[in-house]
C-alpha cells in the first residue's frame, strides 16, 4: 500500500514533527515514524524501541541524541514497533530488513528543557512510574492487581447516520493505540504463554514480575494459574498441584460445561493470578490492587483430566449501581466459539436468580460494546417475535432483566423505534427478521436456568468493611 493511501502519513504529519529522510536504519531513533513491510504492504509504524538483534540489548536512543551516522559498526538492529491506526496486539520486534527506506521518517522534535510545559510533563511521568509501575520496571516483583476493570468513555444512544460499518472501523483504528508514550505498558513483555495443550502469544503487556519477562515461554498451570519462567519447575509443580478446577463452588453444570464462584476474599492468589492473565489480552483496563470486593465466576470445560478454564466474569458484591458484570474474557484459544454470549447470559441468569435488573459496568470499551449490542439485540428480536400481544419496555426488562437503558440502545441501533399516530412503538424490519431466522438456524451454547444451584449471598457488615 503507498503512502498515499492511508491517512496518519508523515504527509499529514502535525507540526509537532519534523520529516526527512535517511539513508540507513540505524539513524531511526525512539518516537520517530517510519514506514516497514508487513504481509506484502507498507505500513508506517511509530518506534517503541531499538535493541542489538544479536546481542538482544535495547538502545536508548531517542530524539534527543544524535542520530547514527557513518559508523562503521556492523551491528544489525532491530525495531519494536506500532503500526499506525492498528491495534496494539500487532506491535512486534521487525528487522532493519523490513525498514523502507526510500520512504520518509517522521522525527519527533527536540524537547526544550527549560520549558515550563516540559517540567509538567516530567513532574506527571515521576508520579506515573512511582504510582503504577515502579516496581515492575526496577526488577523487583510488583504487587498483583486483584482486579480489572473498565477505562474507556461511555457510550450512548446512537445518533443520526449510525452506521455499523463506521463503528467496526473505529474498534479497529481506536482505542488501544492512545496510550502515553511514557508507559511501560506501550510494549509485550512476554512472548509465549503455554496453558495445558495450548501454546498462546499474548496481545498487551501484563506486569508480572521482571523474571519472568521476556522469557521464551511462561508455564502456567491451567488448574492453579501460578506461573513459571523454567520448564522443569513448571514439570515439577505439576506433579505436585492437586486441584482439578477452580478453587470455588461448582454452581452449574451441563453436559461438558461448568462454572465455578469463587470469592476474592478467600481465595486472593488464584484471582490475582488470573487478572495478570487476563491482563495479556485486555489492553482496555486498569489494574486494580484489590480483590476483595468482587466474585469472580469462571466457566470451564470438563473432561477426564479436570475442568480446564475457558473464561471468567467478575462482578462486585455490592454495586450501588446494580452492575452485574465488572469484567469479562475468554481465552484466545476458546474465542469465536459462543462461550462470550455464555458468560453474559449467565450474569443475567444470576441477576434473575437476584430479582433484579442488571448491566455490565459502564463505561464499555469499543469490543465491550460490540458484544453486548449483539446479545440484548439478539435476545429482544427472539422475544418480541415469538410474544402475543402488546409488550411495554418496563415489561422488557422485567422479562429480561436488561436495564431501560440497554433496551433502548439495542433498539436504536436495530432502528427498531418509530414514532406512529403520537406514540413511540417497536416495528422490527423485514431485514432484522431474516437475519433472526438465520441466527435461529444456528447451534449456539445456551444456558439452561434449570442447571442453575445458586442462592444470592447476602453479606455482613464485617465481610464488606473494605468499601468504607
Amino acid at each position: 500500500m503507498g503512502s498515499g493511501s492511508r491517512p496518519g502519513t508523515p504527509g499529514g504529519t502535525k507540526a509537532e514533527s519534523t520529516v526527512t529522510t535517511v539513508s540507513k536504519p540505524s539513524q531511526l531513533t525512539i518516537g520517530c515514524k517510519a514506514f516497514f513491510d508487513k504481509d506484502g504492504e507498507i505500513r508506517q509504524a511509530e518506534v517503541l524501541s531499538i535493541r542489538d538483534r544479536a546481542m538482544r540489548q535495547n538502545i536508548q536512543r531517542t530524539a534527543e541524541d544524535a542520530p547514527v551516522g557513518s559508523s562503521e559498526s556492523k551491528t544489525e538492529y532491530e525495531f519494536y514497533v506500532h503500526y499506525v491506526e492498528f491495534n496494539k496486539r500487532l506491535d512486534e520486534w521487525v528487522p532493519e530488513a523490513r525498514v523502507r527506506l526510500d520512504k520518509p521518517v517522521a522525527f519527533p522534535k527536540k524537547k526544550t528543557k527549560g520549558a515550563h510545559g516540559g517540567s509538567q510533563q516530567s513532574v506527571r511521568d515521576k508520579k506515573r512510574k512511582t504510582n503504577a509501575g515502579s516496581s515492575v520496571a526496577s526488577g523487583a516483583a510488583p504487587q498483583t492487581p486483584d482486579s480489572v476493570r473498565h477505562d474507556d468513555a461511555a457510550y450512548t444512544a446512537p445518533q443520526e447516520g449510525f452506521s455499523k460499518e463506521k463503528e467496526i472501523e473505529k474498534l479497529r483504528t481506536s482505542g488501544s493505540m492512545t496510550q502515553s508514550t511514557s508507559e511501560v505498558a506501550r510494549m509485550k513483555n512476554l512472548i509465549l504463554i503455554e496453558m495445558g495443550q495450548f501454546r498462546i502469544e499474548p496481545w498487551y503487556f501484563s506486569p508480572y514480575p521482571q523474571e519472568f519477562a521476556y522469557t521464551p515461554v511462561l508455564f502456567i498451570c491451567e488448574f492453579c494459574l501460578c506461573f513459571y519462567a523454567n520448564k522443569m519447575q513448571y514439570t515439577r509443580h505439576r506433579t505436585k498441584c492437586a486441584l482439578q478446577h477452580p478453587p470455588g463452588n461448582e454452581i452449574y453444570r451441563k453436559d461438558d460445561l461448568s462454572f465455578f464462584e469463587i470469592d476474592g476474599r478467600r481465595q486472593r492468589m488464584y484471582c490475582r493470578n488470573l487478572c495478570l492473565l487476563s491482563k495479556c489480552f485486555l489492553d482496555h483496563k486498569t489494574l486494580f490492587y484489590d480483590v476483595d470486593p468482587f466474585l469472580f465466576y469462571i466457566l470451564t470445560k470438563r473432561d477426564e483430566r479436570g475442568c480446564h478454564i475457558i473464561g471468567y466474569f467478575s462482578k462486585e458484591k455490592e454495586s450501588a449501581e446494580n452492575y452485574n458484570l465488572a469484567c469479562i474474557l475468554t481465552l484466545p484459544q476458546y474465542q469465536r466459539m459462543g462461550f462470550g454470549r455464555v458468560l453474559m447470559q449467565f450474569s443475567y441468569e444470576l441477576s434473575k436468580a437476584e430479582g433484579k435488573v442488571g448491566s455490565p459496568e459502564k463505561p464499555l470499551s469499543d469490543l465491550g460494546l460490540l458484544s453486548y449490542r449483539t446479545f440484548w439485540s439478539e435476545v429482544l428480536v427472539d422475544l418480541l417475535i415469538n410474544y402475543d400481544g402488546e409488550i411495554s419496555i418496563d415489561e422488557l426488562s422485567q422479562l429480561t432483566c436488561f436495564t431501560v437503558q440497554d433496551i433502548m440502545h439495542a433498539l436504536f441501533s436495530l432502528d427498531a423505534i418509530r414514532y406512529y399516530h403520537g406514540q413511540h412503538c417497536i416495528v422490527l424490519s423485514q431485514r432484522v427478521i431474516e437475519a433472526h431466522e438465520r441466527f435461529s438456524q444456528k447451534k449456539l451454547r445456551k444456558v439452561d436456568p434449570t442447571c442453575l444451584k445458586w442462592t444470592p449471598k447476602v453479606f455482613t457488615q464485617a465481610e464488606l468493611r473494605y468499601l468504607q
